[in-house]
């Protein structure tokens, strides 16, 4: 057996039982460099620590056996992040569709909705809750 057979077989002992990276992550480490290019170009060394602090953090959660409590974490961070990509995305498309609709929120549950410009006033009806109410575009 060739030193870097045994160097892999060590390795590959040594992951055995941790997940590696995952999105959350992956996420930290990203950080992680933005935020050390910006202590860099800022010359802040907190910015620097903290940066230095999601490294060692995204290096322990990729190492740790703790599989339950590395996937809760995870499962955590991917329900923030869809929610707020989504908003995200909602909101670029407003922002591109505002001269063709007027966007609001409907007064019992607060549904975004949208009307074409121009159309004066009209009774909406939620689609969501069945609310009716009037509103002007």
């Amino acid at each position: 057996m060739s030193l870097l057979e045994k160097l892999k077989a060590g390795f590959q002992r040594f992951m055995a039982g941790r997940r590696g990276a995952d999105e959350l992550s992956l996420a930290l480490l990203i950080s992680g460099v933005v935020l050390s290019m910006l202590s860099s170009i800022f010359h802040l060394r907190i910015v620097y620590l903290l940066s230095l602090a999601l490294y060692a953090f995204a290096m322990f959660r990729m190492l740790s056996r703790n599989l339950e409590k590395r996937y809760a974490e995870n499962a955590a961070f991917l329900n923030f992040w869809r929610k707020t990509s989504l908003s995200v995305r909602q909101f670029f498309n407003r922002m591109k569709n505002i001269r063709k609709y007027k966007y609001f929120k409907c007064p019992e549950c607060k549904t975004r909705l949208r009307l074409p410009r121009g159309v004066g006033e009209v009774t909406m009806t939620c689609g969501k809750c069945r609310h009716a109410f009037k509103q002007k575009a």
